[in-house]
């Protein structure tokens, strides 16, 4: 009976996953009907993250979905790397637009995730060469990387795998091998999928925010910004691929910490002051173990205080990407 309770929960929490990051676009098409263009009159489409088409490109054995804007700027890229459970569309449109106003930026599904082919990786390491081996496709010599929770970790794989293809990183949300409540995100991600499905909320507002009145609406916030892309929206993350890569955290977290020493490359390092799935000490150890490091810690923000605090994020994220 113990076993038949416990995968019962789990299959309540996966569908809750599933219930959370399927698109949502009745409440965009209802803004849309509520704003008619005058007869016979065009207008230019601008391109931001709510339309950009989404590409794909054959690399090894798999055909990866992305996104790309600013392509106009040239100079180094930015690649995003994302977050456990995540698709194209649980990147913040502020965000992405706020870059890509002065950057190159593109952004890609894992290896079977969303759009991605072939079947999802169980292990940060085989992330890491994922993202090296779209980064190369992409005809990409040296770039920059923007890597959120578990893209974080990936991002510090890539960076120890092949240096010279990085010139500067951004970790948010993040901590390194071996760091505390690393290996126990699986039950922090469940138990909140499950109050979010017992409460009718999204579970991001728990996981991602505080319960502060300014986390919860800077959490709603959040998820209208999500809902602003109505047409080619990218398809959501399997069951599969969700215990996949419950399966890589765990083990990053039980991993060897590695020696962050030499990495030379500056790298800003940015959280929430209480982070519940990546707990912010995390985030003070990588300042420390990074030798050019600079640290931005949000006041009343969790997990997700680069999205709470989205302004400060983009203007901080282009000042140190011009330095």
């Amino acid at each position: 009976m113990k076993t038949d309770a416990i995968q019962l929960i789990l299959k309540a929490a996966l569908v809750a996953l599933a219930m959370a990051i399927a698109p949502l676009t009745a409440s965009a098409d209802a803004a849309d009907a509520t704003d008619p263009k005058p007869a016979g009159v065009k207008q230019a489409i601008q391109t931001s993250w709510k339309n950009v088409a989404t590409q794909t490109i054959k690399a090894g054995d798999v055909s990866f979905a992305y996104r790309e804007m600013g392509e106009q700027h040239g100079g180094t890229p930015v690649v995003f790397l994302v977050h456990l459970a995540a698709v194209l569309d649980n990147w913040d449109p502020r965000i992405m637009d706020g870059i890509a106003a002065k950057h190159h930026v593109i952004a890609f599904d894992n290896r079977g995730v969303g759009a991605s082919s072939g079947s999802p990786s169980n292990s940060i390491e085989k992330m890491a060469d994922d993202a090296i081996t779209f980064i190369k496709a992409k005809g990409f010599t040296q770039v920059d990387l923007l890597g959120f929770s578990m893209g974080g970790m990936i991002a510090q794989e890539v960076v120890l795998k092949e240096p010279q293809l990085i010139r500067k990183i951004i970790l948010a949300g993040t901590g390194p091998a071996g760091g505390e409540g690393i290996s126990t995100v699986a039950g922090v991600a469940n138990y909140d999928i499950l109050r979010g499905l017992l409460t009718g909320q999204d579970p991001k507002q728990y996981l991602f925010f505080t319960r502060t009145q300014n986390g919860i609406e800077a959490g709603k916030a959040f998820l209208a910004r999500l809902n602003e892309r109505s047409n080619d929206r990218d398809k959501e993350i399997s069951v599969g691929a969700y215990v996949a890569q419950l399966q890589a955290l765990n083990a990053w977290g039980q991993k060897q910490p590695a020696d962050l020493s030499v990495v030379k490359q500056p790298v800003l390092v940015v959280n929430g002051d209480h982070d519940r799935m990546v707990p912010t000490v995390n985030t003070h150890d990588l300042a420390r173990r990074l030798p050019h490091s600079r640290l931005i810690i949000y006041p009343d923000a969790g997990h997700g205080g680069i999205f709470q605090f989205h302004a400060d994020f983009v203007q901080s994220t282009l000042a140190f990407l011009a330095q």
